[in-house]
């Protein structure tokens, strides 16, 4: 069996539509009733609580009772709708070059795994998104109640393999120190910056499109 490679989600496979996650919740405030810039800034604010503990319409109700609104059930369903929404869309939005890439690792007997810092919506569009079935193992954040750099999340993933955290190779873009939590568990990092520079401190090795890890993966190991 090849190495097991870890893969980050947004910015990583993905692009992380930050600007378009900032629209959508300007959109969501005016469904129920709140100004815009103020549950931009509470969505901002709350980002640790999203990733391990609120699901959509939780985060709503509790953000928007914080700025003062009431909002009624049916408001707070539409807008968790339109939360839904971008999170279908940018998973559907992964390119056909990474799908090849990710097909390719597989067909050379890579196992794969994802790990990503996800509040519910993406957890619950990843299924039917085209990147589900190229994995053998999906670890999210609100799933677990972990969330990356600490290791108890890594740990999970590479039981879930059922190897060692030191047989993987991880690879992010390094949002959330996720590049040093890999490493400190004893994974091989590669760094990508293909959809966004988000790490350039970061001492390893690194690479500007998903196309080369193939051959970055036959290299000897570093670490």
């Amino acid at each position: 069996m090849r190495r097991p490679v870890i893969f980050d989600l947004f910015h990583t496979l993905v692009h992380g539509a930050d600007d378009e996650r900032d629209r959508v919740v300007g959109e969501m405030a005016l469904m129920v009733g709140v100004a815009p810039a103020a549950l931009i800034a509470a969505y901002h604010a709350t980002w640790r609580d999203r990733l391990v503990r609120w699901d959509v319409e939780e985060t709503l109700r509790i953000l928007v009772g914080r700025l003062g609104g009431t909002p009624t059930d049916e408001q707070v369903t539409r807008a968790g709708e339109h939360r839904r929404d971008l999170a279908r869309r940018v998973l559907g939005g992964v390119s056909t070059a990474t799908m090849d890439v990710l097909d390719a690792l597989r067909a050379d007997g890579h196992p794969l795994a994802l790990i990503s810092n996800a509040t519910s919506e993406t957890a619950e569009a990843w299924p039917r998104s085209p990147l589900a079935s190229r994995f053998d193992v999906a670890v999210f954040s609100c799933e677990v109640g972990l969330a990356k750099p600490g290791p108890a999340i890594y740990h999970t993933a590479a039981e879930r393999l059922g190897v060692a955290p030191a047989a993987c190779v991880y690879v992010g873009d390094g949002a959330d120190g996720e590049l040093a939590g890999a490493a400190a568990v004893g994974m091989t990092v590669l760094r990508t910056t293909e959809h966004n520079d988000t790490d350039p401190s970061w001492g390893g090795p690194a690479f500007a499109a998903l196309g080369d890890l193939p051959t970055l993966l036959h290299q000897p190991s570093r670490g």
